[in-house]
């Protein structure tokens, strides 16, 4: 267990300080010790059994001025008032002794709090042990309009040892809103998006009626007021006119008196994402929550984003949800009872699947996890087990230095056997990749494979799945070496355990299954490349190259971290480096392979260091290439140079469906 503190204000709506009480409660869930420090005005917040909520004196501002900030009363804050939260902040962090300290937006917005931020970041960076220190922020930010403001939050952020970015890169990446620049993209981590609400999406099922919605904050009023003109112009129609708490009681009952009778205007409910199940269309604004609310929901949209003050966040996320083909947008200097009426009459745009990433929450504590685990030291053994020192990888550079000279761009890649189900190691493996940037390809064993593994890796980005023999059953003889596929066995049996693996795979695992075969322990027939292209398969992937088999494309991880002649536990590192250079050598794609499963702490920590010294490499634009196993086993193979992502935080689009030619 870790102790964890998550500092937060919010100020216009209260967006912020819901995506920071999520991921204290995914905290606490995961057994964690959670204070949560709210610095905005007092919100109900439901479900923080096991977090310690600590209210700092709140603050408000009016409109989208953020620079002028206000008590509850309404009257400009004081320097007493300022003083006090910095105490209270202070105290917080004293009492809570955390592990780790997350910051809300800061050092990226909030600059008007940056006195109280600052005397946070001073107190974590004198603690001894030092807590890591992280910045939370959504998919977009609000790029400031002089550069000297962009450069002093880089510069703050030289104290900080990661950024959760709570979005999805292949469908928004951060650089899409502010400049990543080389020192910040080392230190993004993805997370996807922060959503703890359930699917509830009924495909097929009839939708009737339109909701309208505007946020939390008073800023949907004009919407509302526009929805209700709206109505009153189309009296088929049945609109249910959700009103947010902060819109003020006359404001409300405005919109209630004005209502139509086709138009049920009423305070917003806790069943909202079940409304929207059932509505044949939405109209909203896009913020973040919302707009999660729509893809979870699956509901058809019409966005009129908010775009007062200068916004430009709800702008972007509708139009990038518009060219995904999940939106309709209609700007808000456009908006009018007969613009809006006009949108709604239009055919609605589909509610279309989609595969971004919407597990942010726990995601982000595993990436937290891990980040705790890369701080401690890595023991690195001799055969006594006395030494600790970090890995040389000096002889892998040299390799790859060399490759390069010679014109030659290494694709890397890496691949974890034995996966089955949704585990604690699991969430640490997939948390690593997310952290390095590194797509991952799951060798799952398909007759032992459980609904949970596919639930699990539903909203992961970058990840593909392999086949792992069929039940992952030895059938060797006593005397011989443990294998499934084995020569011990006829070609017709091996054949019939293939092809049965294959299908139970496909059915088990779903669209990021690739028909590839891992004979488990790296051991199969020497007769059986030549069969697996008539019955699906369309890669092999072991622990060294077979002679070519058309049809058959082959990558192969030979750069094993485990000792496992020796019963286990991390093998001796200058080993394992100097076979990954022989790896390099001899060309062809080179692969990591890991265990999640069985892996000591030792192990994971080596695996940590090697998998970022390489991104940096590749980030650095030098060999090698990042490669994810969907291009490598493409039909045919992709160029090295097309083969992958080769930055960190890129984990890759979602993988293709099969094709038909896949299908035996």
């Amino acid at each position: 267990m870790s102790r964890i503190l998550i500092a937060v204000t919010h100020l216009l709506g209260a967006g912020h300080l819901t995506r920071a009480a999520a991921l204290a409660r995914a905290f606490a869930a995961a057994g964690h010790a959670v204070t949560l420090v709210s610095g905005g005005m007092p919100v109900a917040l439901p479900r923080l059994d096991g977090v310690r909520l600590v209210q700092l004196p709140p603050l408000r501002i009016i409109g989208t001025a953020f620079t002028t900030l206000l008590d509850p009363d309404g009257v400009a804050v004081t320097a007493e008032r300022l003083a006090a939260r910095r105490d209270g902040l202070a105290a917080a962090f004293a009492e809570a002794a955390p592990d780790a300290v997350i910051t809300e937006l800061y050092p990226f917005g909030r600059r008007v709090l940056a006195p109280e931020f600052t005397a946070l970041v001073e107190a974590v960076r004198a603690a001894t042990p030092r807590p890591l220190l992280l910045a939370s922020i959504r998919d977009i930010l609000a790029t400031p309009s002089h550069r000297d403001r962009i450069a002093a939050t880089h510069a703050r952020l030289a104290a900080y040892d990661a950024v959760l970015v709570h979005g999805d890169p292949g469908f928004l990446p951060l650089d899409a809103s502010w400049p990543v620049v080389e020192e910040l993209a080392p230190r993004l981590r993805y997370t996807g998006y922060v959503d703890e609400g359930e699917v509830v999406s009924t495909p097929g099922e009839p939708r009737s009626g339109i909701v309208v919605s505007g946020g939390s904050s008073a800023a949907g009023l004009p919407l509302q007021e526009a929805a209700v003109a709206a109505a009153a112009l189309t009296p088929a129609l049945s609109w249910r006119i959700l009103v947010g708490r902060a819109v003020p009681e006359p404001a409300f009952a405005a919109l209630r008196e004005a209502a139509p009778p086709n138009a049920i205007v009423e305070r917003a409910r806790p069943d909202f994402r079940a409304l929207l199940a059932g509505a044949a269309l939405s109209v909203s604004q896009a913020g973040y929550n919302t707009v999660l609310d729509l893809l979870r929901s699956g509901s058809p949209a019409v966005l009129v984003p908010f775009e007062a003050g200068h916004e430009t966040e709800q702008r972007l996320r509708a139009e990038t949800l518009a060219a995904h083909g999940l939106a309709r947008v209609l700007p808000e200097d456009a908006l009018t009872a007969e613009s809006l009426a006009d949108a709604v009459r239009a055919a609605p745009p589909p509610g279309m699947p989609h595969a971004i990433a919407c597990d942010g929450a726990r995601r982000s504590v595993a990436i937290v996890e891990e980040l705790l685990h890369a701080a401690s030291p890595l023991p690195n053994r001799n055969e006594a087990g006395s030494i600790r020192r970090s890995p040389d990888f000096t002889p892998l550079t040299e390799a790859l230095d060399r490759a390069a000279d010679e014109g030659r761009r290494v694709a890397l890649w890496w691949r974890d056997d034995d996966a089955v189900a949704h585990t604690p190691a699991l969430d640490r493996l997939l948390a690593l990749a997310a952290r390095t940037g590194w797509p991952v390809a799951l060798a799952a064993v398909p007759a032992r494979a459980e609904p949970s593994l596919a639930a699990r890796l539903a909203d992961e980005a970058g990840i593909d799945c392999l086949v792992h023999g069929l039940a992952h059953a030895d059938h060797a003889p006593p005397e011989a070496r443990k294998a499934e596929f084995g020569p011990h066995r006829p070609l017709a049996a091996l054949r019939a355990d293939a092809a049965e693996a294959l299908a139970l795979a496909r059915a088990r695992l779903g669209p990021r299954l690739l028909p590839v075969l891992v004979p488990p322990w790296n051991r199969f027939a020497p007769d059986l490349p030549a069969i697996l292209p008539g019955i699906g398969y369309r890669g092999l992937s072991a622990a060294a190259p077979v002679p070519p088999v058309p049809g058959l494309a082959q990558a192969h991880a030979a750069i094993d971290p485990v000792a496992w002649r020796s019963g286990g536990g991390l093998a001796d590192p200058d080993g394992i480096v100097a076979r990954a250079a022989r790896a390099v050598a001899a060309g062809g794609p080179v692969g990591l392979l890991t265990h999640h499963l069985v892996q000591d702490e030792a192990t994971w920590e080596f695996c940590a260091r090697l998998l970022d010294h390489l991104a940096d490499r590749a980030a650095k634009g030098r060999s090698p290439t990042i490669s994810r196993a969907a291009a490598l086993f493409a039909n045919p193979p992709l160029p090295v140079s097309q083969a992958g992502p080769i930055f960190r935080g890129d984990p890759g689009a979602s993988p293709p469906r099969e094709d038909s030619t896949a299908s035996g």
